[in-house]
């Protein structure tokens, strides 16, 4: 009788197991990557910010409706809208918002030139990061403003010296980005690199940088916002012909000008500026980083 009963689980062959267990791990390798139907996409990424944009009309117009403001102060969004057209008929939209941004994204480009570089050796080089880190840092929290009569004085009234002021608010926070990143990488990292060969600027370029991405990237995104914000700063400040008409200068006309409906219409363009930008670049960086670690599989 004993001879028939059924072996002990641990004296069973571990085949059935270990299939178990490469069917479990080949599952988790092939992650289902799925296009986001049409409608969910509206649902969730369209929809919403078209009704905040809705809600955020129909609060100004009753707020201006109601009178809580003096009307030359607080203009009705159709009075925006008209000054808006007034410059479309003009031919000035297009142009005044191509004088800030192709100025904004070359000074962007040079910072990161000049940031990328100077953080990875700031953050590999201790008695460089000893000297240098305690001067970015303070250079990140300086206000962009403080430099623009400093540049006007150093470089004239020109483009020059908007592009200082860009570098100069810019660059500290993408090297700070970058430095932030490399501190976050592994040291197994590091030591399998050198295992493999990856040292000096090979192992910057196939080890570091990719493993600091993520802080790398943030770190961008912060110099294009203080690329953005120290060129309008400069374009507010420094007034000339020669310059151009920027957004910054636009809405320095209108408070000239005590024309209201222009210095929100400058107010609007500006933040429209700013959000295509983060849309059109960095949230599919963003994306693109993610999924690249497979933490974003069901992204479009």
């Amino acid at each position: 009788m004993a001879s028939t009963e059924t072996a002990p689980a641990d004296a069973r062959p571990a085949g059935g197991d270990l299939a178990g267990v490469e069917a479990g791990l080949d599952a988790l390798d092939a992650v289902q990557i799925r296009r986001t139907p049409l409608s969910q996409v509206l649902r969730e990424k369209v929809i919403p910010p078209v009704v905040a944009v809705v809600l955020v009309l129909a609060v100004w117009q009753g707020v201006y409706s109601a009178g809580v403001f003096p009307a030359y102060k607080f203009p009705s969004p159709g009075q925006v809208r008209d000054s808006f057209m007034d410059l479309w008929y003009r031919g000035e939209v297009f142009s005044v918002l191509w004088t800030s941004v192709s100025r904004g994204l070359f000074g962007f480009l040079i910072s990161l030139a000049i940031g990328t570089p100077l953080g990875l050796v700031v953050a590999r080089v201790k008695p460089i990061r000893a000297a240098l880190g305690p001067i970015l840092s303070g250079l990140q929290s300086l206000p962009s403003v403080a430099w623009v009569p400093a540049a006007i004085i150093w470089l004239g009234l020109n483009s020059q010296a908007m592009y200082a002021v860009i570098l100069l608010g810019a660059v500290p926070s993408i090297a700070n980005g970058l430095i932030s990143g490399i501190d976050q990488v592994p040291p197994l990292y590091l030591r399998a690199g050198r295992t493999l060969g990856a040292t000096g600027l090979r192992g910057a370029r196939h080890i570091l940088l990719p493993a600091a991405l993520p802080g790398y990237l943030a770190g961008l995104k912060q110099g294009w916002a203080f690329s953005w914000r120290s060129l309008m700063a400069a374009e507010l400040i420094a007034s000339s012909p020669d310059l151009g008409l920027g957004l910054g200068q636009l809405l320095e006309n209108g408070r000239v000008a005590f024309d209201m409906p222009r210095v929100e219409l400058a107010i609007l363009l500006i933040l429209f500026v700013g959000i295509a930008i983060d849309l059109l670049i960095f949230s599919p960086l963003e994306r693109w980083v993610l999924r690249s670690r497979g933490l974003l599989a069901n992204a479009r």
